[in-house]
């Protein structure tokens, strides 16, 4: 659904969301949301970052999570296919 809104006009979203629109200066839109307690509203930018950065975070830890729990543990370094070492 695609809408031409106006400044100070609302749109309803079933019984209980009123979004409306507070100011339109060039290529950008302010609106104001007006929701229950329980919903949540999110910026989707937001969302995708601190996905990502969670992503990263587990990736980083999982690479070296067997040394660091053997060197916690106090034991030896994992074992290598390199027949030198």
């Amino acid at each position: 659904m695609v809408l031409k809104r106006k400044v100070g006009e609302r749109i309803l979203i079933g019984d209980d969301i009123v979004i409306t629109v507070l100011d339109s200066r060039g290529d950008g839109v302010r609106i104001g949301i007006d929701a229950p307690r329980g919903v949540k509203i999110q910026r989707e930018e937001v969302v995708r970052a601190v996905t990502e950065a969670n992503v990263e975070a587990t990736r980083a830890a999982s690479d070296d999570a067997e040394a660091r729990l053997r060197a916690a543990l106090g034991g030896s370094p994992a074992p290598t296919d390199d027949p030198s070492a």
